[in-house]
């Protein structure tokens, strides 16, 4: 099998497991029940637990860093999405691009969230959201700082 072929087969395993980890992250049985629960009220709930303002659940993590698992919980969201920025450049032509990467990381994430906020497997924060796109963002870094240390750089914006 060519480089770029497993590359990209590699790239959709970590989005599946991504997509495992983040949204079907509770045993089937407990998926079941919470689907079971579905009701357009379901929706109203997620939306009262949601959290709309930027940094609020960062503060909180960081104010509370000596209790529960905060710094997991900042360091593990940051990181899940560094493979997406190194990787994405392999997978997509135009993904060399800074920006075209970011906006890609960009949905990808809003769609993990709003399938949180209307199914109930998981909670919507706008924390998780720019802490994922950080994570990407290091992650494009690192694929940068390869290519020019390899001397394959090129126009990233």
């Amino acid at each position: 099998m060519q480089k770029r072929r497993m590359i990209k087969l590699f790239f959709a395993i970590y989005i599946l497991v991504v997509i495992k980890v983040i949204i079907f992250k509770y045993p089937w049985e407990e998926l079941m029940k919470i689907a079971a629960s579905w009701r357009r009220g379901v929706i109203f709930e997620g939306l009262g637990t949601a959290n709309f303002t930027p940094f609020k659940t960062i503060k909180m993590y960081i104010e509370y860093s000596y209790k529960l698992n905060s710094v997991e919980n900042l360091a593990g969201n940051v990181l899940v999405f560094v493979p997406f920025g190194f990787l994405f450049p392999f997978v997509a032509g135009e993904g060399e691009r800074f920006c075209v990467m970011l906006l890609n990381a960009f949905v990808f994430v809003m769609g993990i969230e709003v399938f949180q906020l209307f199914s109930a497997f998981g909670a919507f924060d706008v924390d998780d959201i720019l802490l994922n796109c950080l994570g990407a963002s290091l992650g494009f870094g690192v694929y940068r700082l390869v290519r020019f240390l390899r001397g394959q750089h090129k126009k990233i914006f």
